[in-house]
């Protein structure tokens, strides 16, 4: 992030990537250009449109290229010293740490990487973080002094509502009903072009509904990459599928398709059919979709898309729960799409690794699995009574609601970010 002082201010953002796939730093865009008053160039990659509220605002001019992210930190302290111009790091995650997944992390160009990041971020005149941890580690083994702005989502993250259910799931369909591979229990349900169904909702006689019959959403976004361990989920849906049927004690019809139910105890149960939508886009995703095929999941569907950024918070507000596989090759950084999925009060089922208690409250907003069958067992615990009698899911939901609404970005961005660009640019 260049930040230009004098009569007219205006900032450059600077991205190491797809902006469509950065909602970080449109969401900085957004605030230099709303809150602090600035004219903003973004500088990216191209490949995905970002949100219309970037892409409509008179103040922020989009310039694609693709600057490769190795020399990026010395070009624009390079840039920011000829123009006079103030530069501000935002640490996401740290590069070197991404490289290493490929080339481990004791290899030359690893290392080579990481003096780089380190020697030029060290030359900003300010930089923000997103973890504690993350400061932590700037500050001892950097040198680096760093202000913690933790993401939240912006307004447009909320829960949806049963009109906009509809809509989404109307226009959808065609996606939704169509099984990856040979027939599932999602696509069984496609009644033509009937716009007053989907497979969520009803509109009957003009009241849109929630079908009791429903299958549960679960949503996850990937970017498909080797820090995100996709087989995980896909183990823990198969888990699921043959758990359940072991329940039961029986081979149920996939014909009457909705619930099945468990007899204990002199109390029935019912454990829903998953529906799981997959969004992102990365280098893995075929792969995992060739596995997805192969599997014979009778209570279970899955659908991998790419959605329009208007689309990703409206599916979010749609779900009943998220999932995030993200560990984070350093371990210090937090999965954004989390906090989009508090924005729309979803409780979500995450991977653990050392900081992620720094979002995730367990039993509060969330459930944290470290193996597949872990995520199994608690996929078998929320929705267990669904839809009417899962209690602990709708608790979560309740606390996942709570931490979405507790505080927006623009509050964050203004409380701690705009400090620290006022005295940088003085």
């Amino acid at each position: 992030m260049e930040v230009e002082a004098g009569r007219k201010k205006r900032a450059a953002v600077v991205v190491l990537g797809d902006i469509g796939r950065s909602p970080r730093m449109q969401y900085h865009s957004l605030s230099l250009a709303n809150q602090a008053g600035m004219e903003v160039d973004i500088v990216a990659n191209g490949g995905s449109d970002p949100h219309l509220s970037l892409r409509e605002n008179p103040s922020i001019h989009i310039h694609e290229m693709n600057p490769p992210s190795v020399p990026t930190l010395a070009a624009v302290k390079l840039v920011s010293w000829i123009r006079g111009a103030k530069f501000i790091v935002d640490w996401h995650n740290f590069g070197y740490t991404l490289l290493g997944l490929s080339h481990g992390r004791s290899h030359i160009v690893v290392k080579i990487y990481f003096w780089f990041e380190k020697h030029f971020g060290q030359m900003a005149d300010g930089a923000f973080c997103v973890t504690k941890a993350m400061q932590h580690e700037l500050a001892q083994n950097w040198g680096i002094k760093a202000t913690v702005l933790y993401d939240h989502s912006p307004e447009f993250f909320h829960p949806a509502s049963l009109a906009e259910k509809h809509e989404l799931f109307s226009r959808l369909g065609n996606t939704i009903c169509s099984a990856m591979g040979s027939a599932d229990c999602i696509s069984v349900e496609k009644e033509g072009d009937d716009k007053n169904t989907t497979v969520l909702t009803s509109n009957i006689d003009g009241e849109i509904l929630l079908k009791p019959n429903r299958p549960a959403l679960v949503v996850s976004s990937t970017s498909w990459t080797p820090d995100e361990d996709f087989s995980i989920l896909l183990e823990a849906a198969l888990m699921y599928d043959r758990r359940v049927a072991a329940t039961l004690g029986e081979e149920d019809s996939m014909d009457e398709g909705q619930l099945w139910i468990d007899i204990k105890n002199g109390k029935q149960f019912s454990y829903p059919r998953l529906l799981f939508i997959i969004t992102g886009k990365g280098p893995d995703r075929k792969k995992y979709e060739e596995q997805v095929k192969r599997l014979k999941l009778r209570r279970v569907a899955f659908r991998t898309m790419w959605l329009a950024s208007e689309d990703y918070p409206l599916l979010l507000g749609s779900a009943d729960l998220g999932v995030s596989l993200h560990t984070s090759s350093s371990g210090l950084d937090l999965p954004m799409k989390v906090v989009d999925m508090f924005g729309c009060g979803l409780p979500v089922c995450a991977a653990s690794f050392s900081c992620i208690e720094e979002l995730v409250k367990v039993n509060i907003n969330g459930l944290l699995f470290s193996t597949s069958s872990e995520l199994a067992d608690e996929l078998m615990m929320l929705f267990k009574g669904f839809p009417e009698e899962c209690d602990t899911l709708k608790s979560l939901k309740d606390g996942a609601l709570s931490t979405g609404s507790s505080s927006k970005w623009s509050t964050e961005w203004e409380t701690y970010a705009l400090p620290l660009v006022n005295q940088v640019i003085g």
